[in-house]
């Protein structure tokens, strides 16, 4: 008797640092047989594997909202004299080195929309009362799977086939992101009355060297008053 043994084919693989290894094995008629046309490498499950792409994040991006009091004490925003202070409700962020870096911002941004913030008047004028909060928006990732994979077979009257998608990350967990408000009342001196307040927000990647609070506090400061005194509510990079 003779016994014939099925002949060996090759096996194909392409490997990718940073995406999908793909291992294949025909059994049919060959790389274009109907098996390898069908929707398995096309199909729901390969091209949205966990790991193969990530989500755009909201890092930078800035949220302003602001307001302005109703009636004839607005008139006298953007002009005369203005003292910036710390707000009294407390909460936020105490450490002075940190607040006077964004009070210094609040300070330039102002004086752009024609405050006088060179010469405050202790008895007279506006207050800007400035608060900053920080929170964690979204915590650290957890550490990455290096390899993970999916397999899938099939069989037809062309003959059977295998796949199987291997996912390599490499990648660092990303960093927790973190949410930095700035908000601004800024009132009349003598009647106490509020005339204008606003807040911004930012999220950023701590311990990310480009958004030291310097640079956090003159965005945040610039966009909160882009558009001084109108009401706004916006959201720009």
């Amino acid at each position: 008797m003779i016994t014939i043994r099925p002949s060996l084919f090759p096996l194909a693989a392409v490997l990718s640092l940073t995406g999908t290894a793909l291992i294949a094995q025909p059994g049919g008629p060959g790389w274009g047989g109907p098996g390898w046309d069908g929707p398995g490498w096309d199909g729901p499950g390969w091209s949205e594997r966990p790991g193969a792409r990530r989500a755009a994040s909201p890092e930078g991006k800035v949220q302003v909202s602001t307001f302005v009091a109703e009636g004839t004490e607005a008139a006298v925003l953007g002009q005369g004299k203005i003292t910036v202070t710390e707000a009294p409700a407390g909460g936020g962020v105490t450490n002075p080195r940190e607040l006077a870096t964004y009070e210094a911002a609040v300070i330039d941004a102002l004086a752009g929309s024609g405050y006088d913030t060179a010469t405050p008047d202790p008895a007279g004028g506006q207050v800007a009362e400035v608060r900053v909060l920080r929170t964690q928006a979204v915590p650290e990732e957890a550490p990455h799977k290096p390899v993970s994979g999916e397999m899938m077979m099939g069989v037809s009257n062309h003959g059977s086939m295998m796949g199987m998608a291997l996912n390599v990350d490499l990648s660092k967990p990303r960093k927790a992101l973190i949410a930095t408000r700035l908000e601004a009342r800024i009132k009349d001196r003598t009647s106490g009355a509020v005339l204008w307040e606003g807040h911004a927000r930012i999220l950023t990647r701590e311990s990310d060297e480009r958004w030291g609070d310097g640079q956090i506090a003159a965005k945040l400061a610039a966009a909160l008053f882009e558009r001084f005194p109108a009401t706004q509510q916006i959201a720009r990079r």
